[in-house]
This record gives C-alpha cells, sequence and structure tokens, in this order.
C-alpha cells in the first residue's frame, strides 16, 4: 500500500504502508512534516511538544535507515521487539549531551514505563524507517517501551563504545510494536495528543489503552511468525555495501587459509558470543577425521544458586569457506548423521547453505541451527569486532586453541623424520 505525497495531510496510518516523499530537490519534500502534524524534519528522534503547556511530549517519531552498520537497529516481526540506539554516536560528549536530545527521551520513557506510575504521561512512539526510495517512508508501527519478556534492567542499557581510540557511551533500547488490529492508527488520535491531550485515549488504539492502564504486563506485541523460506546465496552472503563485514570475513579467511581446521576454535567463540548460553565447547584433534568439529552446551538457568542448570548437547560443523564455495549436501549430511538423540547441530560458514541441503534441513525438520557470513558479520559487529581489531581477535583465540601447538609440533616432527 502507497500513499502519494499530495495526499499525506489527510491521511491515517497504516502498517507497512509507504509514505512518497516529494519530488522537489528540498527539505519541502520531506514527508513527516505533511503526514504528521508538527513534526520535525530531521534526526532519529521526531518529537512534538503538547499544546497545554505542560512542557511534556505528545508523540515521538523513532526514524531509522536500518541500514548503520556500526547502529544495527532492527525489528524482529516474529515477536515484535524493535532494538533502538540511542543519538550518541559519536566521541566527545556526555551520553545525554545530544543536540536532539534522544538519549534524555529514552530515560525519561523508561522510567515512566518502570515506575508504572502516570503511564497517560508516556508519548507514544511511532517508528518508521527509510523505504529505500527518494524520501519516501514506511509505518512499521506504533511502540510502548519495554517488552514483558525482557526484565526492566535490560531494556534500557547504557554500553561503552570505541571510534578511533576514544570510548563513549550511548544507550541500546527495546520497545515493542504493538498489535492494533485491522484498524488503522488514525490521524485524530495524532490530533488529540497535541491539542486535547486529556481526551486523547477516545481516539486511541485499543492497544495502547491498555499498556496505559496495565503497564509492561498490558503489552500485545505485533507477532508475525515467518512463513518457511529457504534464503538464496546472497541473502546468506553480506551485502556489497557492508564493507567491514566482507573485510572481516577476508580476514579469518586468510587467517586460517594453511590452516582450516584453526577455524573451528573461531567457529566456538563466534557462537558464544551470539549467544551467552552456548557453553563447554571442547574441540576434536585436528588430524582426526571422523568426530565431530566441536561438542558443547547450550545450558539454560532459572538464575538462582539453588537449582542446577540444564545443559543440552550441540554438536558443531565449522567451513571455513571462500564466498563461491558453499555448504552441501555431503557436508550437511554427514552433521545430521552424527546428532545424537536429543541433542541439536549447529553448521557455521564463511559462507553459505546451498539450496538443496538447507532445504533437506528446513523440509525434514532436522534440529540444525544455520550459521552464514552475513550471521558472523553481524555477530562480529555486535561485539565491536572490525577491521583494525580482527586480526588481534584471532590471533588471541589461536593462544588458547592448545590443538594448534600440537598439530605445529607433530608437523615439525614430520619434517624432522623426512
Amino acid at each position: 500500500m502507497e500513499i502519494q505525497f499530495e495526499d499525506l495531510d489527510k491521511s491515517d496510518f497504516f502498517i507497512d504502508c509507504i509514505y512518497k516523499g516529494g519530488k522537489a530537490p528540498n527539505m519541502s519534500s520531506e514527508p513527516f512534516h505533511k503526514l504528521i502534524p508538527g513534526c520535525e524534519n530531521a534526526g532519529g528522534f521526531r518529537k512534538k511538544l503538547r499544546e497545554d503547556g505542560s512542557g511534556k511530549y505528545a508523540y515521538i517519531v523513532l526514524y531509522t535507515s536500518m541500514e548503520e552498520l556500526e547502529w544495527p537497529d532492527y525489528l524482529d516481526e516474529e515477536t515484535g521487539i524493535f532494538r533502538y540506539y540511542g543519538d550518541n554516536r559519536e566521541p566527545g560528549r556526555e551520553l545525554t549531551d545530544t543536540k536532539k536530545k534522544g538519549n534524555k527521551i529514552l530515560e525519561m520513557a523508561f522510567s515512566l514505563l518502570n515506575e508504572g506510575k502516570n503511564l497517560e504521561d508516556m508519548p507514544p512512539f511511532l517508528i518508521f524507517k527509510k523505504a529505500g526510495k527518494g524520501r519516501d517512508i514506511q509505518f512499521l508501527g506504533l511502540a510502548a517501551p519495554g517488552n514483558p519478556k525482557i526484565s526492566p534492567d535490560r531494556d534500557l542499557v547504557a554500553f561503552w563504545r570505541t571510534v578511533k581510540e576514544n570510548r563513549f557511551q550511548n544507550y541500546e533500547a527495546y520497545f515493542t510494536v504493538l498489535d492494533t488490529g485491522e484498524k488503522p492508527i488514525y490521524r485524530k488520535w495524532i490530533e488529540s495528543l497535541i491539542y486535547d491531550h486529556e481526551n486523547n485515549l477516545k481516539y486511541a488504539p485499543e492497544a495502547w489503552v491498555r499498556f496505559v492502564k496495565q503497564g509492561r504486563n498490558g503489552i500485545t506485541p505485533l507477532a508475525a511468525p515467518r512463513m518457511h523460506k529457504i534464503p538464496n546465496r546472497f541473502e546468506q552472503l553480506p551485502a556489497g555495501s557492508d564493507t567491514e563485514g566482507l573485510l572481516c570475513l577476508d580476514a579469518i579467511r586468510n587467517h586460517y587459509n594453511s590452516f582450516n581446521q584453526g577455524f573451528e576454535a573461531c567457529a566456538t567463540n563466534i557462537v558464544s558470543k551470539m549467544d551467552s548460553h552456548f557453553v563447554d565447547f571442547s574441540l576434536t584433534r585436528p588430524w582426526r577425521d571422523g568426530g565431530r568439529d566441536a561438542l558443547g552446551f547450550y545450558s539454560i538457568s532459572a538464575g538462582g544458586k539453588v537449582n542446577a542448570s540444564l545443559k543440552i548437547d550441540c554438536a558443531l560443523e565449522a567451513k571455513c569457506y571462500s564466498p563461491n564455495n558453499g555448504v552441501g549436501v555431503k557436508e550437511m549430511s554427514r552433521l545430521i548423521s552424527r546428532i545424537r538423540y536429543r541433542q541439536f547441530g549447529i553448521m557455521i560458514t564463511t559462507s553459505y547453505v546451498d539450496k538443496q541441503a538447507y532445504q533437506e534441513v528446513v523440509e525434514d525438520g532436522h534440529p540444525i541451527l544455520i550459521v552464514t557470513a552475513t550471521d558472523i558479520a553481524q555477530i562480529l559487529r555486535e561485539n565491536a569486532i572490525n577491521s583494525s581489531n580482527i586480526n588481534e581477535w584471532l590471533t588471541s583465540i589461536d593462544r588458547q586453541d592448545n590443538r594448534l601447538i600440537e598439530y605445529y609440533k607433530r608437523v615439525n616432527e614430520m619434517a624432522l623424520r623426512k
């Protein structure tokens, strides 16, 4: 669904709808100021105060391109959880000392949420992303801060980032896109938030009214389970625009070029960075072809000190391949055949899994977690590993892998015998 630029000032808000920008080569073509009453035309945080003199916000627009590699905003459509990064994105300022005061807005919103009082003062968050053509934008939904499944100490987290050897802090925030049903979000509600805030709930979506009354426990996510789809090769490899991801993957391939089995230790490190519940990986000997590359556990715990955690066995197969060499049926079948009862497998590769092998996993329901090149690039990015420090990280992994020391000792012994 698309709404043309000339019709924006009469439009309601529809999930996933594209709102067209104008054709003029200047800011007058921005769709926000026509679509949303009083909306600012620049920045990731676009805010509007109420007209009642309270100094409180009527609404907040969160705008993202979803393309900033260092700040990967992300909407999980299966759960409705939206991850959004604050606006302190360069060194030289304190956490909340930003031009648009976005991080102060995050602090205000999550403070209201966690106090659980006066939620009628909570501004609704309208999420938009760049649609790809000109100034077009897409509406992703109405969001509330937090999520019932995310604890209050994890939904807004300040973390450190280093850029050009300078450290600074930014926020990582988690919102939930609300299930507003089949009806659109009416323009009349947005107008009432500004000009008649006292009566705005008369026009608000039921999902927002429920949130205001019940807080975190009243959040109803817009969850859209994905249909099983076999990703193609290009979806499993980083896009050409992901320069950092491509450089990091090349560094890994080059590092293990003379000893591909060394990638197995790197692979377990990547998987553990992806999810810290993966623990206790043990690696097989590199000169033995017959054992799995690594065995480990996925640990599930209640978080207390009394009851033991549940550990589920997993088997990992690691393939350090070039982007032109995909994992095929033979390699995938090899992993499938080694999975024991009550165990699952992980196939991790610096390349991709070809269609036939991927199809076999999906259609036959094999318990295999597939991690390909694009996933690796994302995991490294989220753990602040980039082209400037990846070689140092790889070297640190080698120092911890006793198999490498043993392997090279054996190679030297064989050379001396000759």
